[in-house]
């Protein structure tokens, strides 16, 4: 069993769609709702095996309807409330094995907004965090688990640890995950 991490996926939500990058670039390259939602079950499912853990981090889905989507994704899924899941506890339970507020895990902290950098220096290695769409915080003690930034499918727990772990030995240098994501999408 492996464990995976995303958050962000906006199932449902056509209006993302028009979404900019601050450089200009669309935020999500996809010609329709249908073709993100395509794209994002074909990558998820091509790394999550059926007996895997995905933590998904909030905003799952704009509509009730836009749920089901989950059904055609691989693993056992565990929700981090985000800002925009505001559906009852029982229409996510057909999806999700748990719903969780903020979760410690393997001395990380997985949120849906970032948490203050003072909630949990000296007690946990960093925060895994989604909310920020394509935005990195410029601090090693923090990872985004967006799809934006992570090929729009879930991340290894062990990539993520990697990115802590290589990142501690050099805190003063300012640091960026993507080559980790580069690595593990290749």
């Amino acid at each position: 069993m492996s464990v995976f991490v995303t958050s962000d996926t906006h199932f449902g939500h056509e209006k993302i769609l028009t979404f900019r990058r601050p450089d200009g670039e669309p935020l999500r390259p996809f010609s329709s709702i249908e073709h993100m939602h395509d794209a994002i079950v074909e990558r998820w499912n091509g790394i999550v095996r059926p007996n895997d853990v995905v933590y998904h981090l909030g905003d799952v889905a704009i509509s009730v309807q836009s749920l089901r989507i989950l059904d055609r994704l691989n693993g056992k899924k565990i929700l981090v409330m985000g800002n925009r899941d505001r559906f009852s506890y029982l229409e996510y339970s057909w999806y999700f094995s748990e719903m969780k507020g903020v979760v410690y895990y393997d001395n990380l902290i997985f949120s849906h907004i970032p948490v203050h950098e003072s909630s949990f220096e000296g007690h946990f290695d960093g925060n895994v965090h989604g909310h920020l769409h394509c935005h990195l915080i410029n601090n090693f003690r923090y990872f985004n688990a967006c799809v934006e930034v992570n090929n729009f499918s879930p991340v290894a727990l062990e990539d993520i640890k990697a990115y802590f772990k290589a990142n501690e030995r050099a805190p003063h240098v300012q640091h960026s995950h993507q080559g980790a994501m580069e690595r593990s999408h290749s």
